[in-house]
């Protein structure tokens, strides 16, 4: 190699006319072919059949129907067959089959340490207090601070002054109330209900007293009874003469209304007998 060759590799590309050229471009890899899931055959007739029914009225047959026109379903409906829920006894639930174990401790500080450290931390008790941390190496605590109380007097004094406590074990004397002796508020109240009651018994009695228990029925209000006691008699009477003729009874509803109609006549009669008679009273309690 020479010198002069050497010095153009370092100092830059040596021109050439092959540097004119347009280079050929690579060619691309070739993709794999697609290929469809679906029939190449042309559609027929709609292609926007439901792909979930069971009564499909038009569908892409493409022609013949090569596929299934229905969705394949075994047991969509009915189920599996008989006997194909049962239980297999060596198929079952396994311990840890569908959970996993705790880790231990040991085990988190290998995989995740993250895990461990806390989410907020507690604040400091020097904080807290308003300082501005716990003291430091150098800091000097503040000295000769004297005090001139004397507590021995101060506690004396202020032992002499104080009030005396009052028992706490001192046992209520009832008689002392302002209340003592008389009547609850209570009482009163119920007093003047019973009162109250007792006095609408007393006035529903008195009127009750007052008042006739008896009347004068009015000539006009009898005859208009003995009238309409009169029409029903004949209205019976008219329907108890249709069965008379009927000397054999061979049913039970014949003897009932034979029954009923005799009996219907024989108190319209008694009724009858009581209102023909004059200066009625009527007793109003019943």
């Amino acid at each position: 190699m020479s010198t002069r060759g050497a010095t153009c590799e370092v100092y830059g590309p040596v021109e050439s006319v092959y540097n004119l050229c347009v280079p050929l471009p690579e060619p691309l890899p070739r993709l794999p072919m697609f290929r469809s899931s679906r029939k190449a055959a042309p559609p027929t007739a709609s292609t926007f059949n439901p792909p979930g029914t069971t009564h499909p009225l038009v569908t892409n047959c493409a022609g013949d129907a090569s596929e299934p026109v229905i969705k394949p379903s075994a047991h969509g409906h009915f189920g599996k067959p008989l006997g194909s829920y049962k239980s297999v006894p060596s198929v079952f639930l396994k311990k840890m089959a569908r959970s996993s174990s705790v880790p231990t401790l040991a085990e988190i500080r290998k995989s995740n340490p993250e895990a461990l450290k806390p989410t907020r931390l507690r604040k400091s008790r020097f904080t807290e207090m308003g300082g501005g941390g716990p003291p430091k190496r150098g800091d000097e605590p503040v000295m000769n601070l004297v005090s001139a109380k004397n507590f021995i007097v101060a506690n004396a004094v202020e032992t002499i002054l104080a009030q005396p406590r009052r028992p706490t074990n001192h046992v209520k004397d009832y008689m002392k109330k302002e209340d003592y002796g008389k009547a609850p508020k209570y009482l009163k109240r119920i007093q003047r209900d019973l009162d109250s009651e007792r006095a609408y018994i007393e006035r529903f009695y008195d009127s009750q007293e007052q008042e006739p228990a008896t009347q004068a029925l009015e000539e006009s209000e009898r005859l208009s009874m003995l009238e309409g006691l009169k029409a029903k008699w004949e209205q019976a009477n008219t329907e108890y003469q249709r069965t008379t003729h009927c000397t054999y009874l061979d049913t039970e509803g014949l003897k009932r209304n034979k029954e009923k109609s005799e009996a219907a006549l024989t108190n319209l009669e008694n009724d009858i007998g009581k209102l023909s008679k004059a200066g009625i009273i009527v007793d109003l309690e019943r």
